[in-house]
């Protein structure tokens, strides 16, 4: 293994769902939507949700990176670009649209392609499936503040 070589592809690996994240968050217009909705108990101020999320796209990165330094098979990667694609798209739904039903099964789809990534990054690197727990766990949370967001403002 050539540590050198790897290293310089962790950065861009990082970089890359920070980048996502980052113009999803630009595309959605912020967090006006989310503090005027009614919000479900357990609801974390909007501020909690930045610092989360870049915790999030950086586990998200190096996880990538670990399955990409361990095979040279396309599928895992391709199913990780899917789920951060499908990730983007939520804030926008939910955030600048407020279409908080379309936003709940659309998080609904996230959490089933993160699952899917989660098995096939498993078969390469484990570490790199378990990395990715934490935004799987957030994205539950997430689904029970969109669900719940969606059934007060109805």
């Amino acid at each position: 293994m050539n540590i050198k070589k790897n290293l310089k592809t962790l950065i861009p690996a990082i970089l890359i769902p920070l980048a996502s994240g980052g113009l999803s968050a630009l595309l959605s217009g912020g967090f006006d939507s989310y503090e005027k909705a009614p919000r479900p108990p357990l609801s974390p101020p909007a501020i909690l949700f930045p610092i989360v999320w870049t915790i999030l796209y950086i586990l998200m990165g190096i996880s990538a990176w670990l399955v990409e330094i361990d095979t040279t098979e396309k599928k895992p990667l391709v199913i990780y670009y899917i789920q951060l694609a499908v990730n983007a798209l939520w804030s926008i739904i939910f955030f600048r649209f407020e279409m908080y039903l379309a936003a709940a099964v659309w998080l609904g789809l996230l959490i089933v392609w993160i699952i899917f990534m989660m098995t096939e990054f498993a078969a390469v690197n484990r570490k790199a499936a378990l990395l990715q727990l934490p935004y799987l766990i957030w994205c539950l949370f997430a689904l029970y503040l969109n669900i719940g967001v969606y059934l007060l403002s109805r």
